[in-house]
């Protein structure tokens, strides 16, 4: 279960120093008549930031102390650092709504003080929200505007925060390659300035990206422990129990996982649910208790098993990582037990979870693709008004000069034409995008789906007492969540919309294992409509070439100078005879699209000599 290790690590705060602070004694020295408004101010904030990491009830007391003093005093800083806290403090409590308000408010105070340092704070929280609803491409892109702050600040300890949540990220969206890049530049700044809480979160997120890579490499196992046991004597002596949580149940799922040693397995385990119940935190409580769950179904201790997992989804069942996996775990072990009403009671209400989250991510795409078309509509429509409000202007100053007028008309239409035909080609392409929506929901999930029944009847029809057909099921429907997600990333554009091309292919390729992305040139912007058609002329070459040609490597090229944007897919598949094979749809639509903006596409190709298509088009 190493996908909950990703979603613990998105909650801890960049704002708030870990060291606890002597509580007693500020609180008494709040009492005192000496102090200013100021102080008082500051001292709240301090307390806060202590009980937040043990005593979350206490944070919200002083919190509230501290938002009305600040509301008193008019301390724009100061009541965006209180609202911060509330936003945290529903955050824990996974009310992201109300979260969210706060954090707005945090934000709208930050900007209004022009403080610089707590707007990169706000940017960073936001992130931190977002991630923990596994939005990770909004959680990105706050992350990014609060990593680009604090550079140029200088503020290295908020860096290395923000550098380790973004590599959680990237941990999260199966780029692990990104994940270790930040990590390492992280790395450098905590061991340079001995930063003990930097330390102990960099070496976490280092022991979790080795644990993962150990599912192929296993020599990278003992790197991971060695890294989390570090984090671990971190988290005790910093008295970090949201750190000593999340620790805990990483080394508890490697003595597990690998190295079968389960006792110390549910020692760790078990200090990881101590830990997190006094966090308060529900998602860090169904982490742990979904680790133990685990353990126990190693060990085959059933009852322990489902008794952990029941109680987990009493808690938490929306995610799709932590809630199909506490399902599964429920279902195995009332097999186990014997319980086969109750397993198919169960996996009745595990087929209804993944269904309502394919449902839900099929609703997101389509929500956004229509919006994106009408937004299209709205916009040509009004394109079109305009260009006849210039055409009128353009005949009455005709009737004055003639000549003059007959040529800008000819030029004018001539420029209208060309943008006419880009816009039905960017409707067309709009359409054909739908249809790949339709097609690979029900191409791939379905089929795959279809499968998963097919071995839940095959156990009924034959009494079999084991638990073989239902890991085949649980095996296929983790292939068809891989295949949804596949769509997901190849229909979203959000990396096109705000880094560009080059990031958007390169993101696009890492969910490919054959795929390796190729870029020279210098990165850079250019018009929106040509980087959309160039990313989707891309994407279809390479589900080409995943789809037809039986290849082992798909290689992409782009490069770019300062007038001609170039891209190369090539595969070293089956190939095919250029004079016999009549071309499809798609790649109609790409040499159309292409066509629209004065670009080109080049097919070469010969039988068991793979095939290379190439793009070129002026920008």
């Amino acid at each position: 279960m190493k996908k909950i290790a990703i979603i613990i690590l998105l909650i801890i705060p960049v704002a708030l120093n870990a060291q606890p602070m002597n509580v007693d004694s500020l609180v008494n020295e709040l009492n005192s008549p000496k102090i200013s408004s100021a102080e008082k101010l500051d001292m709240y904030y301090k307390i806060c930031g202590t009980y937040l990491f043990y005593d979350i009830d206490k944070a919200s007391e002083y919190a509230d102390k501290g938002l009305k003093c600040a509301e008193k005093e008019n301390d724009k800083i100061m009541l965006s650092k209180f609202n911060a806290i509330f936003g945290r403090l529903y955050g824990t409590k996974s009310s992201y709504d109300t979260a969210f308000v706060y954090y707005e408010k945090a934000l709208g105070f930050a900007i209004e003080s022009k403080d610089k340092e707590q707007e990169g704070i706000a940017y960073a929280d936001i992130g931190i929200l977002y991630g923990r609803q596994d939005k990770y491409t909004s959680s990105l892109e706050y992350f990014m505007k609060a990593l680009s702050i604090f550079e140029n600040m200088g503020e290295k300890q908020k860096c290395v925060k923000i550098m380790s949540n973004i590599a959680t990220l990237y941990r999260g969206m199966e780029n692990d390659e990104r994940a270790i890049y930040y990590l390492k530049k992280a790395k450098t700044i905590v061991e340079e300035g001995n930063f003990e809480e930097g330390k102990m979160q960099v070496y976490f997120e280092l022991g979790a990206i080795y644990h993962k890579l150990a599912e192929k490499e296993h020599d990278k196992i003992n790197l991971a422990l060695n890294y989390e046991l570090k984090a671990y004597e971190l988290s005790k002596k910093l008295n970090h129990k949201v750190y000593q949580a999340a620790v805990s149940h990483a080394i508890a799922d490697i003595y597990s996982d690998f190295f079968k040693d389960y006792d110390k397995a549910l020692k760790f385990g078990t200090e990881s649910l101590e830990y997190a119940q006094q966090t308060g935190d529900p998602r860090m409580m169904t982490a742990a208790l979904a680790s133990m769950s685990n353990i126990y179904l190693a060990q085959k201790r059933y009852r322990e098993c489902e008794y952990a997992a029941s109680k987990a989804w009493a808690i938490d069942s929306t995610s799709i990582y932590t809630g199909k996996d506490l399902l599964k775990n429920i279902i195995l072990s009332n097999i186990g037990m014997g319980n086969n009403d109750r397993a198919f009671t169960f996996f009745s209400k595990y087929d209804d979870f993944v269904n309502t989250q394919i449902d839900q991510s099929s609703r997101d795409i389509m929500a956004e693709m229509e919006a994106k078309y009408e937004t299209e509509k709205k916009e040509t429509r009004i394109t079109t008004l305009e260009k006849e409000r210039k055409l009128y202007i353009g005949l009455g100053v005709a009737i004055v000069v003639a000549l003059l007028s007959a040529i800008g008309l000819l030029f004018y239409r001539h420029r209208s034409e060309k943008k006419l035909v880009a816009i039905r080609a960017a409707l067309k392409a709009e359409k054909t995008e739908r249809d790949l929506i339709a097609r690979d929901l029900h191409d791939g999930v379905s089929s795959l789906l279809t499968v998963i029944k097919n071995n839940m009847d095959l156990y009924s029809a034959s009494g079999y007492e084991g638990i073989n057909y239902y890991n085949n099921a649980f095996e296929v429907l983790g292939k068809s969540i891989t295949k949804l997600r596949y769509v997901v990333y190849h229909l979203k554009s959000h990396i096109l919309t705000k880094k560009g091309l080059a990031a958007a292919l390169d993101d696009f390729c890492r969910f490919i294992p054959k795929a390796k992305f190729h870029f020279n040139g210098i990165s850079r912007r250019f018009d929106s409509d040509k980087e959309y058609v160039l990313y989707d002329c891309a994407c279809e070459l390479i589900n080409n070439a995943l789809k037809h040609s039986g290849a082992s490597n798909i290689d992409i090229h782009l490069n770019m100078d300062d007038q001609t944007v170039y891209i190369s897919v090539s595969d070293d598949g089956c190939g095919f005879d250029q004079k016999t094979v009549t071309f499809g749809i798609g790649l109609d639509n790409i040499r159309s699209n292409l066509s629209a903006f004065g670009g080109r596409l080049d097919i070469l190709s010969e039988l068991d000599k793979g095939t290379e298509a190439n793009v070129e088009m002026k920008v």
